[in-house]
C-alpha cells in the first residue's frame, strides 16, 4: 500500500539529509549548538522554504499545496523528528493562518497565502500577561468610534508570551471590539506590521524559556495602531468562534510534534539499550529494560493511530472535531510526556546530561517536549471542553448516532478524503462521536474474524471489555452533564477516562478498516507484521484498559513480538510506524530535485 502522506514525508525528510551528520545545516549537533546559544533555527527554517515547506501550510484554494491535512501533520512530525524548536518556530506560520483560511475572504487568503509561500512568517495573537487561557478577558482592543477612523481600526493593548510574535511579519489577532467584551465582542484582525505607523507598535523582549530556548517566544504592545478596515476576519464581533474553530485544527495538528518528540525518544532509547553493557550483559536483554522499551513502543503506536484517524477526522468528520481535537490535544502531549519519562528510568543520568550520550538530545527533547501540552489549549481546557459537550456525547452514544460513515472514511487508509468545508465547524458535536458510535461495529467485525483466525481471540476479548468498559463510562458521564461552570474534579477524571475510550475507539477502527491494505510480503519491511494478528492493536488496546483500571489484556509473549518488530525496524534503518515506508537511503540535498519530485508525490 502506497501512503501518499507518509511518502511525502520521506521525500521532504530525505531532502533535509543525515541529521547524524554534523555537517548538515539540519543536524542533531546544529539543534544542540543552537539550543545552547538560545539562537532562532533561521539557517535551518531557510532549508525548509527551499523544500516548499510553506507551500503545505497553505490550502490549495489560496495557492497552496494543501488539501490532506494528514500530509501537514507527517510533514511536521518529520521536522519534529529531528528538532521540536524548529518544528515549533516554524510551524506556528501554520498556526497563525488558520483563522483566515476558517473565516477569512478570498482576498485575504490569497494575499496571506502569498506571503506564507514567500518564507513570511505568521503569528497568532491569543494570549494575555494577566489572563493567559481567559480569553474573553482579553484587553487588547479596538477603537473605531472616533469620526476619522472610518476606514480604520486603532488597536491598543499587548500580548504575551507569542512565538514569533517578533518575527512574524503578519499577526492574527484577537481583539476586544465592543468595550464590553463578552462572547460577540471579540473579532480577529489580520495585521501586517509591515503596514503600521512607526512607533504605534513595539515588540516585548524574548523570554527565556526552560525547552524550545531558540524559539521567538515574545509579545507585542500595540499604541494607537492604524490597522485598516478590511483587515477583519469574518464578521464583526464573531473573533470568539473563529478563534475556537480554528483552535480545533491547530489542536489536531499539534498531534505531530507529540509524533515526532515521541519518535525520536522511543529511538534514543532503544540504541542506549542496543549500546550499553550494565551487569556483563546488554541492557536490552535484562527483563526490566525490555519492559520499559515494549510500553514505551506501544503508546508511541497508540499515539500513531489516534494522530491518523484525528487528522483524516479534519476532512471527513468536521462537524465532530470540537470532540476529536479536544481528544487529541490532551491525550498525545501527556501520554508523550509519559512515555519520555519512562525512558527516563531506562537512560538514567544520561537522560539529563549534555555532551556525554547522543550530544544531549534526550535532556532537550523531554525540555521541549513538555510546552507541547500548554499551547492551544493546555491539558484542563481540552477536558474541560469534552466535559461542556457530555449531554450530546451520552445521547450519541445511546442512540448510535453522529457520523459514522466520515468514522468509516477516518479509519481507511486507502478511503479518499473530501475537501475540508470549514462552514462545517461546530464548536459542539451536536450528534455524538461517530467513532463512538461505531465501536459496537467495530467490535462485532474483529470478533468475526477471530471466528475465522483464532489468532485474534485474545484481541477480540480485549475489544469486547472496551467496549464494557466505555458503555460504563457514558453511564459515569451523565451524572455530570449539566457541568458547565462550577466543575467537580471528579468530572475531569470521568473526561479522562473518555479519551482512552475514544482512543480504543480510534484504534480498532482503524485495524478493522485497514488491515487488508498491509498483507505480509517482501514490501512490507515490518509493517506488516505489526498489523498481522492484531499485534499492535493487541498491545495498544492492553495499554489503555490498564489506564482504565482493567486487568491486562496481553501477556508478555506479545510484547515480545512487538520488541522484535522495534528492533527490526532499527536495524533496517526505517522509522517503527504504523505506516509502510520506502528504503533508509538519502538522496542529494538539492532543492530543484526536491521540487520536481514534490509535483509527482503529492497527494
Amino acid at each position: 500500500m502506497e501512503h501518499p502522506p507518509y511518502r511525502l514525508a520521506e521525500e521532504f525528510d530525505r531532502y533535509l539529509g543525515d541529521p547524524d551528520d554534523p555537517g548538515e545545516v539540519f543536524s542533531y549537533a546544529r539543534c544542540a549548538e543552537l539550543d545552547d546559544k538560545e539562537e532562532f533555527p533561521a539557517d535551518i527554517c531557510r532549508r525548509f522554504e527551499e523544500w516548499g515547506l510553506p507551500d503545505q501550510y497553505v490550502p490549495v484554494e489560496h495557492g497552496g499545496r494543501l488539501r490532506d491535512y494528514e500530509q501537514v501533520l507527517q510533514l511536521v512530525r518529520a521536522v519534529a523528528r529531528r528538532d521540536l524548536t524548529c518544528a515549533i518556530g516554524h510551524g506556528k506560520t501554520y498556526l497563525g493562518g488558520v483563522c483566515v483560511w476558517v473565516a477569512g475572504s478570498a482576498e485575504q487568503g490569497a494575499r496571506l497565502g502569498a506571503d506564507i509561500m514567500a518564507g513570511v512568517p505568521v503569528s497568532l495573537g491569543l494570549t494575555e500577561r494577566a489572563h493567559g487561557s481567559d480569553l474573553l478577558a482579553g484587553e487588547v482592543r479596538t477603537d473605531g468610534t472616533a469620526a476619522d477612523t472610518a476606514d480604520h481600526w486603532l488597536v491598543s493593548g499587548e500580548k504575551w508570551l507569542i512565538n514569533n510574535a517578533t518575527r512574524g511579519s503578519v499577526l492574527s489577532l484577537l481583539t476586544r471590539t465592543r468595550p464590553d467584551g463578552g462572547p460577540r465582542g471579540f473579532s480577529v484582525l489580520l495585521v501586517d506590521k509591515r503596514e503600521l505607523d512607526e512607533g504605534s507598535y513595539r515588540h516585548l523582549p524574548k523570554i527565556r524559556t526552560h525547552g524550545i530556548r531558540g524559539a521567538d517566544i515574545s509579545g507585542i504592545a500595540f499604541d494607537g495602531a492604524r490597522v485598516p478596515r478590511g483587515a477583519l476576519v469574518g464578521a464583526e464581533g464573531a473573533g470568539l468562534e473563529i478563534v475556537l474553530k480554528a483552535l480545533q485544527l491547530t489542536r489536531t495538528m499539534c498531534a505531530a510534534l507529540s509524533l515526532g518528540a515521541g519518535d525520536h525518544g522511543l529511538r534514543l532509547g532503544l540504541d542506549f539499550a542496543e549500546e550499553r553493557e550494565l551487569y556483563g550483559r546488554r541492557l536490552i536483554d535484562l527483563p526490566q529494560a525490555r519492559h520499559v522499551l515494549t510500553g514505551a513502543a506501544a503508546d508511541v503506536l497508540l499515539h500513531e493511530a489516534v494522530a491518523l484517524v484525528a487528522a483524516r477526522a479534519v476532512q471527513s468528520q468536521t462537524a465532530e472535531l470540537g470532540v476529536t481535537s479536544a481528544v487529541t490535544k490532551y491525550l498525545l502531549p501527556t501520554g508523550t510526556d509519559q512515555v519520555l519519562a519512562d525512558l527516563t528510568g531506562l537512560l538514567g543520568a544520561r537522560a539529563f546530561l549534555k555532551g556525554v550520550h547522543a550530544d544531549g538530545r534526550f535532556q532537550k527533547l523531554q525540555r521541549d517536549h513538555r510546552i507541547v501540552g500548554l499551547f492551544d489549549g493546555n491539558t484542563l481546557v481540552n477536558l474541560n471542553s469534552l466535559i461542556n459537550q457530555f449531554r450530546s456525547l451520552v445521547r450519541g452514544f445511546r442512540r448510535g448516532t453522529g457520523d459514522t460513515a466520515g468514522s468509516d472514511t477516518a479509519c481507511d487508509l486507502g478511503a479518499p478524503l473530501p475537501p475540508l468545508d470549514p462552514a462545517k465547524l461546530s464548536l459542539v458535536a451536536r450528534h455524538g462521536s461517530g467513532l463512538m458510535a461505531g465501536l459496537l461495529a467495530s467490535v462485532e467485525e474483529i470478533t468475526r474474524r477471530a471466528d475465522l483466525n483464532p489468532a485474534l481471540g485474545p484481541v477480540a476479548e480485549a475489544a469486547r471489555r472496551l467496549l464494557a468498559v466505555t458503555t460504563a463510562v457514558h453511564t459515569e458521564m451523565e451524572e455530570y452533564q449539566g457541568a458547565l461552570t462550577e466543575v467537580p474534579p471528579a468530572a475531569f477524571e470521568v473526561a479522562r477516562r473518555y479519551t482512552l475510550c475514544w482512543a480504543g475507539a480510534a484504534c480498532l477502527g482503524l485495524w478493522t478498516h485497514s488491515t487488508d491494505r498491509f498483507p505480509d510480503g517482501p514490501d512490507a519491511v515490518a509493517t506488516g507484521e505489526l498489523w498481522r494478528d492484531g499485534l499492535w492493536l493487541h498491545t495498544v488496546l492492553d495499554r489503555l484498559l490498564v489506564r482504565l483500571g482493567e486487568p491486562a489484556a496481553a501477556g508478555p509473549e506479545t510484547y515480545e513480538e512487538l520488541l522484535g518488530a522495534l528492533r527490526a525496524a532499527r536495524s533496517s534503518g526505517r522509522l517503527f510506524s504504523l505506516l509502510p515506508q520506502r528504503g533508509p537511503e538519502r538522496r542529494p540535498a538539492t532543492p530543484g530535485a526536491a521540487a520536481g519530485e514534490r509535483e509527482t508525490t503529492s497527494c
